[in-house]
């Protein structure tokens, strides 16, 4: 099919972003080099499953319940996955003291630092995803003493044939701890307009049952009328 596979290689990467899919695409094509078909369709194919996993950099909630679970996230997206990179994150606190104290750490496995203070121990879990673009952490059995600032430091160290490179990101979330969850006026709104909206389609619904009613009668009384003047009609016929 292809005259260079050289080239069909490189429109198969720029189309799917995936070595594996273009070894299969060019091992596809020793065996079946006329099924333009089948090429083609395996392009498709893997620029489609490279397209399913999107990274989106999401904003952490920044506001938490005594008592309750809370998620810090943090997200750091790679913009090339095929090019491997090692990543290390480090979680810090900085209290009301202004201390920035390390609390929770992955450096090639979730752990907790050795020195970490007793407050926060077995309080932290690990809540990353695999490919660790979500590197966030979440807080068990909040307390109102972990209100504060909360910072995720992503380092990614990335190598490619010779080149080396490696890139930091921060990101700073200001937690507040309430005793009770403050309604989200957005799903108030909703609820209100759903309500709204119920009376409205019900009210809807009344005029026009009353509608068809007196439709209905109405075109029963003519045809009633319409019947006593054809009999009268058949009588002085008579």
């Amino acid at each position: 099919m292809c005259l260079q596979k050289s080239v069909c290689y490189k429109v198969c990467f720029c189309l799917s972003r995936s070595r594996v899919c273009c070894k299969l695409f060019l091992e596809l094509e020793l065996v079946m080099d006329n099924d333009l078909s089948l090429s083609l369709f395996l392009i498709l194919w893997c620029s489609l499953e490279k397209s399913l996993l999107v990274c989106v950099d999401v904003a952490s909630d920044t506001e938490a319940v005594v008592g309750r679970v809370m998620k810090l996230t943090c997200i750091y997206c790679m913009k090339r996955e095929e090019i491997s990179a090692e990543t290390k994150v480090d979680w810090f606190f900085i209290g009301e003291d202004k201390r920035k104290v390390l609390i929770y750490q992955f450096d090639r496995e979730p752990q907790m630092p050795e020195d970490v203070e007793m407050y926060w121990k077995d309080r932290l879990t690990w809540k990353g995803s695999q490919d660790l673009q979500d590197i966030s952490i979440s807080i068990l059995n909040v307390t109102l003493n972990d209100s504060g600032t909360y910072e995720c430091e992503v380092s990614r160290f990335f190598e490619f044939n010779s080149f080396k490179h490696s890139t930091t990101k921060k990101t700073t979330i200001d937690l507040k701890v309430k005793m009770k969850a403050s309604r989200d006026t957005t799903a108030l709104y909703s609820e209100i307009m759903m309500y709204v909206l119920l009376v409205f389609l019900t009210f809807w619904l009344l005029v026009e049952m009353i509608y068809c009613y007196r439709k209905i009668s109405k075109s029963e009384e003519q045809v009633q009328d319409t019947a006593f003047l054809q009999i009268c009609s058949d009588e002085e016929t008579n």
